[in-house]
C-alpha cells in the first residue's frame, strides 16, 4: 500500500531537477567582487595630477602612498582617515597631498614623477589591500613655427622650402614703470 501523498508515478520531475541545479550552482560559483586599483593617469609636465583610486574598501583606517612598487620604496604620504588628516613620509616634496577617498595628489609634476604608485589600504580589522598605478609625465610639445624660403612665389613658377622650426614657448616679461 502507498502513502496517499506519493505522486501516482515515480521519476524526477524535471523543473525539480533545474531548481536544485540552479541552487547548487548558486552556493559554489563565489561572487566576484571588484578589486581595490589605482587609475593609471598621464599628465603633461607642470600639471597637477590625481592618482585615483578606485573600489576602496568601507572600512579604511589609513592610506599610505609610496614611489615605487615596495613598502620599502619612498614613503610619500599616509592619510589617517578618522583625524582626516595625512602625515608625510621620507619622500615627500611639498607636492604631494592625498584625500578621505585615498586619492594621491601631486602638484605641479615633473618628468622624475614618472613611475610605479602603490597604495597600502589599512583596515580597520588590521586587514591589508594593496594596489599599483603608474603615472607618465610627459614633456610639453614646442610651438611649431613654419618658415617659407620665399614670401611671394609664383604658381609653377617659383620653388618654395618650407623649414619647420620648435621654439619654447613664448615668456612674457613685465617691466615696471616708475
Amino acid at each position: 500500500m502507498e502513502f496517499p501523498a506519493a505522486p501516482t508515478h515515480r521519476g524526477l520531475v524535471p523543473w525539480l531537477g533545474l531548481l536544485l541545479a540552479v541552487f547548487l550552482l548558486a552556493f559554489w560559483i563565489l561572487p566576484t567582487t571588484a578589486q581595490f586599483a589605482i587609475v593609471s593617469t598621464n599628465a603633461a609636465e607642470g600639471q597637477d595630477v590625481i592618482l585615483r583610486t578606485l573600489n576602496k574598501p568601507s572600512n579604511v583606517a589609513r592610506f599610505m602612498w609610496y614611489r615605487g612598487e615596495r613598502t620599502n620604496s619612498k614613503n610619500l604620504i599616509m592619510y589617517v582617515t578618522h583625524l582626516r588628516r595625512y602625515r608625510t613620509g621620507s619622500a615627500y616634496s611639498g607636492r604631494e597631498a592625498a584625500n578621505l577617498k585615498g586619492h594621491l595628489i601631486i602638484k605641479n609634476v615633473t618628468l622624475k614623477d614618472t613611475g610605479m604608485y602603490m597604495v597600502v589600504a589599512i583596515l580597520r580589522n588590521l586587514k591589508i589591500e594593496a594596489s599599483f598605478g603608474h603615472l607618465n609625465v610627459y614633456q610639453r610639445v614646442k610651438v611649431p613655427t613654419l618658415l617659407p624660403s620665399i614670401t611671394t612665389a609664383t604658381e609653377k613658377k617659383d620653388a618654395v622650402v618650407i623649414t619647420c622650426e620648435m621654439r619654447a614657448p613664448p615668456t612674457v616679461q613685465l617691466k615696471a614703470k616708475g
